[in-house]
């Protein structure tokens, strides 16, 4: 298991960058939509682990209702496992709360799922599967 991304909720892409690769200097990577989460990713790549800035670009998202109860800032941290249904079998085993019953797979095949906070104390993780 590894670092793979920490994710940060931002109002704009655009204005967070003024901050994260202006101001700290970080290497952009790019934006990519996400329609089915809802949401506008910046890249920003530290030493090969992405910090990710998230923009809802729906008022009804999970990202934007997280953003209006609790404005910007840390999101979730994504941890990369090698076999992502082991982990979800092995984590409901154990009484662990998955927000998605089933994995979901991204537009560049990427599979993905997170767990609740209400089972980490508080802390949001979403485990990707390592890829070949």
């Amino acid at each position: 298991m590894k670092i793979n991304h920490l994710a940060v909720v931002v109002h704009s892409v655009d204005e967070a960058l003024t901050f994260w690769r202006d101001a700290l200097g970080l290497p952009f990577d790019g934006v990519e939509d996400v329609p089915d989460e809802a949401v506008k990713i910046g890249f920003l790549d530290v030493d090969g682990v992405h910090i990710e800035l998230l923009e809802p670009t729906t008022d009804d998202s999970g990202v934007a209702k997280y953003l209006d109860k609790r404005g910007p800032g840390m999101h979730h941290l994504c941890l990369e496992v090698d076999d992502l249904n082991m982990a979800m079998a092995e984590l409901e085993a154990k009484g662990v709360q998955l927000i998605y019953e089933m994995p979901r797979t991204r537009d560049n095949g990427r599979r993905y799922t997170f767990i609740h906070p209400k089972s980490t104390g508080g802390v949001m993780i979403e485990l990707y599967e390592a890829r070949e």
